[in-house]
């Protein structure tokens, strides 16, 4: 089955909505090893692309926060192309493409933003804390 992925993978396009079924890790007790080792997961979401530097993600937007000047907070799930059994496009080009550019631009600088509002929330006063 892994074979196909790539395959697959090729007809993806940023901004499909795509259905990822995948094998995720386990933990257990030594007395259950063997029983069910692959925990079978279905995923779906907005095709974001294939990231990563050390091995391959599918990247799935689950929730897009929309902020102003097209800022957005993005609920993600990041899939180890290596763990995926299956890809299936659901709706191809379901947001169009510069909607889909600006989802990206907003998961690959989350981190830098995410760093500069905790700087400025360390400056701002809580006013509420007066009303009690």
């Amino acid at each position: 089955m892994l074979k196909k992925i790539p395959e697959e993978m090729k007809r993806l396009s940023i901004g499909d909505l795509v259905q990822v079924e995948w094998t995720d890790a386990s933990i257990g007790k030594s007395l259950s090893a063997g029983m069910n080792v692959d925990v079978p997961v279905v995923s779906w979401g907005l095709y974001l692309g294939l990231l990563g530097q050390k091995s391959k993600h599918i990247i799935l937007v689950q929730n897009n926060f929309r902020y102003c000047d097209g800022l957005c907070d993005l609920d993600y799930t990041a899939i180890p192309l290596t763990w995926s059994t299956k890809v299936d496009v659901i709706v191809k080009s379901h947001i169009n493409p510069s909607e889909a550019q600006t989802l990206l631009n907003s998961f690959l600088m989350g981190g830098r933003r995410s760093l500069q509002n905790r700087t400025k929330q360390e400056h701002v006063s809580n006013h509420h804390d007066r009303l009690g």
